[in-house]
C-alpha cells in the first residue's frame, strides 16, 4: 500500500500547491509512483498540470461515492497520476447528511485503492475546516511546507494545535516533515524564523531550502512544472533536491543550515 501524506499548512501563500507539484513531478522523475489529489477546491494544483476544463470530476465524487476514487485518475506525466479536487468539493460540508461521519469520507475513499502507487499526496486547502479534517483522519504523515517570517510562525503555532487535537482524538502521532520554501537568504529574517523553526522542530526540517524565484511562480502559467519550464534553472535542482531528502529523510542540521 502507498504512503500517504497530507501537504498542509492553514496559511495561504507559502509555496503549498508549488510544493505539491513540483516535488511529486521530482519524484515521478525518479521512477516512483505517485498519485496527487487536489484537495483544494479552488483546483490550482490541476492547473498547474495543464488540467484547466471546469468539466472535469474528481475526488469531489468520489467523496459522495458516486464514483470509486480509482475512476477519477488523471495520468498528467510519466508515473504521475493527478485527482482533481472537481466542482463539487467546496460542497462536501453541505452534501454530508447531519448524522453522516463527514471526517472520514476521504479515509473511506483512499481505503484500499491505489494499492500500485508508492505515495498518495494530499493537497489540502488554506483552511481549518471539514476538508482539513479529513487529510488529517486519512493520514498519518504530514508535509509542511513553510515561508522564513514571523507570520508564517504564528500560522505554524495554529496548525501545530491542530494537530495536536488530532493526535490526542486518533491516538495517533504524525510523522511531520517541514519544507522551507520561498527563502531569500539575504533577508535576516529568514535565519532567524530558520533558528526557531530547528529549535522547536529537531530532525524535522528536510534539508534543501527552496529558493524564492520567479520562475516558480511562473510556471502554472503554463501548466508545466519546473523541470519542463527551466529544466536547468537553480528551482529545479533544489526540487530534485528535496525529493532525495524526502526518500532518504535527510534532514538540517542547525551546525549545516
Amino acid at each position: 500500500m502507498p504512503r500517504i501524506i497530507a501537504i498542509i499548512n492553514q496559511k495561504g501563500g507559502v509555496g503549498k500547491t508549488t510544493t505539491s507539484t513540483n516535488l511529486c513531478h521530482a519524484l515521478a522523475e525518479m521512477g516512483k509512483k505517485v498519485t496527487i489529489v487536489d484537495f483544494d477546491p479552488q483546483g490550482h494544483l490541476g492547473i498547474s498540470f495543464g488540467v484547466t476544463s471546469r468539466d472535469v470530476t474528481g475526488v469531489d465524487l468520489a467523496l459522495i461515492k458516486e464514483k470509486n476514487i480509482e475512476e477519477q485518475l488523471i495520468p498528467v506525466r510519466d508515473n504521475l497520476q493527478l485527482i482533481p479536487a472537481g466542482s463539487k468539493l467546496k460542497d462536501i460540508e453541505q452534501m454530508a447528511g447531519a448524522g453522516a461521519p463527514r471526517g472520514v469520507l476521504l479515509r473511506d475513499a483512499l481505503r484500499g485503492q491505489l494499492a500500485d502507487q508508492d505515495f498518495v499526496f494530499i493537497d489540502c486547502p488554506p483552511s481549518s475546516g471539514l476538508l482539513v479534517a479529513n487529510a488529517l483522519i486519512a493520514t498519518s504523515e504530514i508535509l509542511i511546507p513553510m515561508t522564513s517570517d514571523f507570520l508564517a510562525l504564528q500560522g505554524l503555532s495554529h496548525l501545530m494545535n491542530t494537530v495536536k487535537r488530532f493526535e490526542g482524538a486518533l491516538k495517533k502521532q504524525y510523522k511531520i516533515s517541514v519544507v522551507i520554501s520561498r527563502y531569500v537568504s539575504t533577508r535576516r529574517i529568514s535565519d532567524q524564523v530558520l533558528g526557531i523553526l530547528l529549535n522547536h522542530f529537531p530532525n524535522q526540517i528536510l534539508a534543501t531550502k527552496i529558493r524564492e524565484t520567479a520562475l516558480l511562480a511562473e510556471c502554472p502559467s503554463f501548466g508545466q512544472t519546473i523541470f519542463e519550464y527551466s529544466p536547468k534553472s537553480r528551482s529545479a535542482r533544489d526540487f530534485r533536491s528535496l525529493a532525495q531528502d524526502f526518500l532518504e529523510n535527510r534532514v538540517m542540521r542547525d551546525d549545516n543550515r
